[in-house]
């Protein structure tokens, strides 16, 4: 069962002050987005958090050599948006830094889209500061942008 907002608020303090203690084989796997938290709110957005659940959104986060490579997907029937880069996990809280360098449109499983995308300075890099990573099943972090999100690993 997943933690509350406030819990996970109560949660993220104790990680800033004491880091997770989380190393990358952690954070292995396919996370479907199950809740979301806008930056300063104590409830999930419903409404958001529905339809991202409706469009199957998933994290899904790999290693390839001494690098993590997140897929980040969408999809709507037999249409899939997905956006894939490397990333890296830093410091002992820690943050996922990552950036998306490709942009794929697949259709009943055939990728009929590709496209290269610019790398962002590296202060302008996404990342998602990991609050904790339960063994039951779902990881929760906190985006760049100050929201929350709450995944939960598939099968």
């Amino acid at each position: 069962m997943q933690p509350s907002g406030e819990a996970l608020l109560k949660q993220e303090q104790q990680v800033r002050k004491a880091g997770t203690g989380l190393g990358a084989a952690a954070l292995i796997g396919s996370w479907q987005l199950d809740q979301v938290w806008p930056k300063g709110q104590r409830h999930p957005a419903l409404f958001s958090g529905q339809i991202l659940r409706w469009l199957g959104a998933q994290l899904q986060i790999s290693a390839v050599a001494d690098q993590l490579k997140l897929r980040n997907l969408v999809t709507l029937g037999p249409v899939e948006l997905r956006f894939e880069g490397p990333g890296e996990l830093r410091g002992r809280r820690p943050l996922l830094v990552f950036h998306f360098d490709q942009l794929q449109i697949w259709i009943a499983g055939r990728c009929w889209f590709s496209r290269q995308l610019p790398e962002p300075l590296p202060q302008k890099r996404p990342f998602f500061a990991v609050i904790a990573r339960d063994p039951s099943g779902w990881l929760a972090a906190r985006g760049r942008g100050g929201g929350l999100a709450c995944w939960r690993l598939l099968a």
